[in-house]
């Protein structure tokens, strides 16, 4: 796909998986049809305008079914074998949502949306597909997942003002009943059967509910973390996921629940591992910072603090805390075993922006630590850099610089912490002597700065942007060396440097990893993966792996055993 996936569907045997997408106003949406087990794309199918709404393959898996969104609203029943329209014509006059295939007929499939429920007869022979409108009375409803129980006489249908409707399929089509009398907050956004015939439904609100198939009352329920996106049954448990990135198990007869995937469900703006240790690294997010096992990809702890955005975080040398730099201009540090709060820095730096680019972050916005445990540099929006001598019983500010006109995007020190480079958005990136507190050197160049980083032997500096380049600068005089083209469409927001280095990683709007030989300015090989852009990679300090972070919210580990 070449923009947002907006409908998955699998078949009954879990042969094939359909995706649809969301495009630009006037040009046509593809339907991708993969092979689950060999991984390859089957068929593109290209007839629905601007959005592809919902999809659902055929008990048989002859035949997949799509409609299209408010533009195209078009109803199209496509063969599998050939990937070719067989019929199809406007769903309705209303918005349709859903869309389910009859278990034991392949010619028979029910459309719900806005205010209407269809069920559609499929004339292969002469190419036509015929509704009939089910009669719901005075219900006014929202119509959102459809499942037919197994003998096709009735459909239970999801809406968003969280109730169930049963439909009847067989003989007159009318609505049966509808449930349960408490409706639930958010909507019913999905449903599925279990092997009793009763629905289990998810709601908007995070709870799991199984409702019984004669009269939909509550039997069992259980809450969950985020609206209920998506549940799978699987004989004796269920699968569950939501829309805080959380996948639960939960068994069918106790019902209790118990998580077993997790990640960010919101963009991550950074991620860092420990000095010399590389078999856990932290991530950050809106809301939270995340500790993570390498190995096992395992959530070791979560830090939540309200509803704030965290925009870096780093370890202490040492290892005992765990800086982080927040919206709201303070700086707060964690203990990364147990998680509570060591002291917070109010204050750090204001919130608002000199010169802000569009969608940059407030308040402390760069972190670095010193080496002896004793100072944290900190930059923000306001464009300033500042010096704090930490302890667990005070901070203290020992130097605010003043130089910089917009958001400082990343700062690092020297190892014998004589020395601080911060990089902006104003154009520059700066050299601070960190015993005098005063500049060193200054290097322009006609971009956004977006990361920096000291070679080993800190000879060097590499610095990435807007303008999609790398530049390797002398970090004695400040005068660039050489420039590579990192990237042709898109800029290149983070450049870590291996331990060893010999090799270097960049990440950013392209949403490639790519990993290049720092003398030869080659690039080596090329990580294909994000949806979205890159916003920070980071080379484990063994050399092993590269950990990259994006907008999408994927974390993402690459193995560099075998180059």
């Amino acid at each position: 796909h070449n923009d947002k996936v907006s409908c998955v569907a699998v078949s009954r045997s879990g042969r094939y998986v359909a995706s649809g997408q969301i495009t630009h106003m006037g040009f046509q949406a593809d339907i991708c049809v993969f092979e689950f087990d060999t991984r390859k794309l089957v068929h593109r199918m290209i007839l629905h305008k601007v959005k592809v709404q919902s999809l659902a393959f055929s008990a048989d898996e002859q035949f997949l079914a799509s409609v299209g969104g408010q533009d195209d609203n078009t109803l199209v029943v496509w063969d599998l074998e050939s990937g070719r329209p067989l019929c199809g014509g406007p769903a309705s006059n209303e918005l349709s949502l859903c869309i389910a295939f009859f278990n034991n007929s392949s010619d028979k499939l029910i459309t719900g949306g806005h205010g209407v429920l269809r069920v559609w007869d499929v004339d292969f022979e002469n190419r036509k597909i015929n509704p009939t409108d089910v009669n719901v009375g005075q219900t006014r409803r929202e119509f959102r997942n459809i499942v037919v129980e197994a003998h096709d006489r009735y459909a239970y249908v999801g809406t968003t003002s969280g109730d169930v409707v049963c439909i009847q399929l067989q003989g007159p089509k009318n609505l049966k009943m509808s449930g349960p009398q408490k409706k639930y907050n958010g909507g019913i956004l999905c449903s599925t059967l279990n092997e009793d015939g009763d629905v289990l439904v998810g709601t908007g609100g995070g709870e799991v509910v199984l409702l019984s198939k004669i009269d939909l009352h509550v039997i069992k329920s259980v809450a969950v973390q985020g609206a209920v996106t998506s549940i799978s049954a699987l004989g004796e448990h269920y699968f569950v996921g939501t829309g805080k990135s959380n996948v639960y198990y939960l068994n069918a007869h106790t019902f209790k629940e118990e998580l077993r995937q997790t990640c960010h469900y919101d963009g991550i703006n950074d991620v860092v591992f420990p000095a010399g240790y590389s078999e856990v690294f932290a991530t950050c997010s809106a809301n939270d910072i995340r500790v993570w096992n390498a190995n096992t990809s395992a959530e070791l702890l979560r830090i939540q603090v309200g509803t704030l955005e965290a925009n870096c975080i780093q370890f202490t040398k040492d290892g005992k805390a765990i800086l982080s730099g927040w919206s709201d201009g303070k700086v707060r540090a964690f203990g990364p075993q147990s998680g509570k709060l060591i002291y917070v820095i109010h204050d750090a730096h204001k919130l608002g922006g000199m010169k802000r680019v569009s969608g940059s972050h407030t308040g402390v916005t760069a972190l670095c630590v010193d080496n002896a445990n004793q100072r944290i540099v900190t930059g923000g929006a306001d464009g300033e850099v500042r010096v704090w001598r930490v302890s667990a019983f005070a901070q203290k500010m020992e130097a605010a610089m003043k130089e910089h006109k917009a958001t400082i995007n990343a700062v690092a020190i020297l190892s014998d912490d004589s020395e601080v480079i911060s990089a902006s958005d104003d154009g520059s990136c700066i050299l601070w002597d960190l015993q005098r507190f005063v500049r060193r050197s200054i290097m322009y160049s006609q971009t956004y700065f977006k990361a920096a980083s000291y070679f080993v032997d800190e000879s060097q500096l590499l610095t990435t942007g807007s303008d999609k380049k790398i530049t390797y600068w002398d970090a004695i005089d400040g005068n660039p060396i050489r420039e590579l083209e990192g990237s042709k469409i898109g800029e290149i927001s983070s450049v870590d440097i291996a331990s060893d280095g010999e090799t270097f990683v960049t990440g950013g709007g392209d949403k490639l990893v790519k990993l290049w030989n720092y003398d030869e300015g080659s690039v080596m090989a090329v990580g294909v993966g994000h949806s979205s852009n890159i916003t920070k990679v980071k080379v484990s300090p063994d050399g092993r792996r590269i950990v990259s972070v994006g907008d999408e919210g994927a974390i993402m580990l690459w193995s560099l055993d075998q180059q």
